[in-house]
Order: structure tokens, then C-alpha cells, then sequence
């Protein structure tokens, strides 16, 4: 797939049942240095339980995981994969008893961060919260703690990142700087991050390749371009609008 590069995530067959609901069915990727990787599809589609199974905050019902070839359901492989990777959800809740500042610094000395109060002070200029680095947490704005979960992400500099709808809730200035950001740590870090966003365009301009899911399956797969190609759309919404309707019952 990618020359030498070696996948630093892989999932086989991976599936998720709650009760009588399946989430999640039979899903197969992998996730290479250097890459994004979008994940798409309507809500329910089984974006996020994939990312929660990735975590190990729920359990797969069947399937096989490995991140950097390593277990993350066994809990001495566990802590060494966590170390290298990180993630952003705004359905995450931060600390909200300290100030935006106090939450970064406790996730620092959680991943074991050097020169911790630098990189805090550098995430809270990229991000652009310093006139809000010392408010308590309950204090912030959406847009704002948006931003927060963000910082926290990169706090730690991750292999692999995980982002669960980064950009909901920013001002078009800020997203389109968080865009670029990404692209920056993908192309000089070789960071690997697995994206999710309802925005069309934006995955467009930015992952290299595209999965399409649908109640919880992969109904389609490939680089934004050969999807546009293949299924004669005017752009990446046109063609999620397709796709989803040739799977509706």
C-alpha cells in the first residue's frame, strides 16, 4: 500500500453488538504513517463506536485490533499504546472544576510530557486560548472547549490520533488552522490520524482516503478522487448522497 511503511493500525473484522443492535459489522482498515484516514457516514453509522473500541473504552464483541502490532486489550500492551497516540471528542469532558491551563497540565504529566509548561504555553497560542488559559473549564464555550480537547490531542506530539468531529463547534478561521495544523504534523511527523466529520468538504481536502459506513459497515472505500470518479459525483457530498441511497432498503 504504502512502500516500506508498515500499518501502525489494524483492524480485522471488527464488530459490535449491544444487545440485539449491531454497531458495528465486520469493519476491516489499516492505518499507515503519514496518513488520514476519514471515516464517513450518517449518524448511528457506527463512527464512534469504532473510535471507542479503538480506545478500549468498550469492548469489541469480535475481531482483532493491533495499534504499533500490539494488543490494546491486554493491560501491560494497553498503557504502552496510549502513551503513543491520543484522541479529540466533543463528546469528552474535560476537567471542569481547574482552569484551562491546570487541565492541560495534568494531562502532560499523565503522558510523562518534558518541558510540559513550553508545550502548554505553544498549544494555548496555536489554539488561540490565552485570554481564556486561566478561566475554569465550566466557564468556556463550546468553540472553546473544542479547542481545549484539541490541545489535549497534540498534547503528548502522538504517532496515531484520533479525532471524533475536531472542528464542530469552531469559527471558519480557527477550523481552517486546525486543517492546516494537521496536514503540517501528517506531513513532517508522520503523524497517522483517523478523522471523522460531517463536513464533506473538509474531508475532501484532507484525507488521503475515505470510508464510507453505513449501519455499521463499510459500503465503500478509496481516495476522495477515485470516489468522485467512480460514482460519477460532482463532488465528495454528491457522492455520499449517492452511496447512501443505493444502500437504502
Amino acid at each position: 500500500m504504502r512502500g516500506i511503511d508498515s500499518p501502525l493500525l489494524e483492524v480485522k473484522n471488527l464488530s459490535k453488538s449491544f444487545n440485539s443492535f449491531q454497531a458495528v459489522k465486520s469493519v476491516s482498515f489499516e492505518l499507515y504513517p503519514g496518513e488520514i484516514l476519514g471515516l464517513l457516514g450518517p449518524n448511528g453509522a457506527g463512527k464512534t463506536t469504532i473510535i471507542h473500541m479503538l480506545l478500549g473504552l468498550t469492548s469489541p464483541t469480535s475481531g482483532e485490533i493491533k495499534i504499533f502490532g500490539l494488543n490494546p486489550y491486554k493491560s501491560r500492551q494497553r498503557e504502552k499504546i496510549l502513551n503513543r497516540m491520543n484522541f479529540s471528542s466533543t463528546y469528552i469532558a474535560m476537567p471542569y472544576s481547574l482552569t484551562l491551563r491546570e487541565s492541560l497540565m495534568v494531562f502532560a504529566r499523565l503522558y510523562g510530557v518534558r518541558k510540559a509548561r513550553a508545550r502548554i504555553d505553544w498549544l494555548i497560542e496555536q489554539f488561540e486560548l490565552k485570554e481564556v488559559a486561566d478561566q475554569l473549564v465550566r466557564t468556556l464555550s463550546s468553540g472553546q472547549m473544542t479547542r481545549l480537547n484539541l490541545a489535549k490531542a497534540f498534547i503528548n506530539q502522538p504517532e496515531i490520533l484520533l479525532l471524533d468531529e475536531p472542528t464542530a463547534s469552531l469559527d471558519p478561521d480557527i477550523a481552517d488552522r486546525t486543517r492546516s495544523y494537521l496536514l503540517e504534523m501528517k506531513r513532517t511527523k508522520k503523524m497517522a490520524i483517523l478523522y471523522t466529520s460531517h463536513n464533506m468538504q473538509e474531508m475532501e481536502q484532507i484525507s488521503d482516503r475515505l470510508l464510507f459506513l453505513h449501519h455499521g459497515e463499510i459500503i465503500a472505500r478509496g481516495t476522495p478522487d477515485d470516489l468522485v470518479a467512480r460514482f460519477r459525483g460532482e463532488d465528495l457530498e454528491d457522492v455520499f448522497l449517492k452511496v447512501a441511497r443505493e444502500v437504502q432498503p
